[in-house]
């Protein structure tokens, strides 16, 4: 293995038992993931892209194969690798410091609170939720919920933060301040980031690399693209580029034309 994979899944299978037989969701899934990259994962519905990040996660097993992070199997969930879901998951009753700093407290039990304390409001601060720090989940908006969703994960300074179409339930306008703070953030920490997207716009902003995935059942990866447009981004600037679209119209044709679904 190469010095440079950090995240490998090396022949990773995904099969549940039926009544009818098995189903097979992932078959022999190969990829590997430098530290510090920002990959994208796309494809249809059903075609496991969240059964793959809940593999990397620790909250599922490959029924064969294996996935690595830093030399080790992944076993179970851990503080190195932290989820982003898309329906936030805050805890309702809590405040937006006090969701955040439930985390930091569950991985450095022993750290001065002080110190603790430091660590949420710095990561508050990142996100822009200084002032909405002492309201409670449903007091903020969508787009709030999830800069605080993104600051909890953060804080415990994890390896690997997964993304699991993080922006999907927020309006176009939103969903692109989000992204620009998600990448300065990305751009402080360069964390390995694994995000799910069906916005292909979104993926060609973000990403080092997409993976594009064939339809499920017994999906694979059929081919990962190298995002061509150097750091730092500006989003209008590319959208004038030729090579934006040319890069655009080849994953809408892996999409739409090489993957299609078939509805009949």
């Amino acid at each position: 293995m190469p010095a440079t994979d950090f995240l490998v899944i090396d022949q990773a299978s995904k099969v549940y038992p039926t009544p009818t037989g098995e189903y097979i969701v992932l078959d022999n899934v190969n990829l590997s993931i430098q530290k510090g990259e920002f990959i994208c994962i796309i494809g249809h519905s059903g075609c496991g892209k969240s059964t793959l990040l809940n593999m990397v996660s620790g909250f599922s097993q490959p029924s064969s194969g294996t996935v690595m992070l830093n030399g080790k199997p992944i076993g179970k969930p851990g503080p190195d690798r932290m989820v982003v879901f898309q329906g936030y998951a805050l805890l309702p009753w809590l405040s937006v410091y006090d969701n955040v700093f439930l985390a930091v407290n569950a991985v450095n039990p022993d750290m001065p609170k002080n110190e603790k304390d430091e660590i949420v409001r710095s990561h508050l601060a990142m996100v822009g939720l200084t002032e909405a720090a002492e309201k409670l989940p449903g007091q903020i908006s969508g787009g709030m919920k999830q800069r605080v969703a993104i600051a909890r994960a953060l804080s415990i300074r994890p390896e690997v933060l997964i993304l699991d179409e993080p922006f999907g339930a927020l309006d176009a306008i939103t969903k692109e301040e989000l992204q620009e703070e998600l990448l300065k953030i990305w751009n402080q920490n360069r964390c390995t980031v694994l995000m799910i997207t069906h916005d292909i716009d979104e993926a060609l902003f973000l990403a080092d690399k997409l993976v594009m995935m064939t339809n499920g059942p017994a999906a694979n990866i059929g081919e990962v693209l190298t995002i061509p447009f150097s750091r730092p981004r500006d989003r209008s600037r590319m959208m004038e580029m030729p090579e934006y679209y040319q890069v655009r119209n080849y994953a809408l044709d892996f999409l739409y034309n090489r993957y299609a679904h078939d509805d009949e």
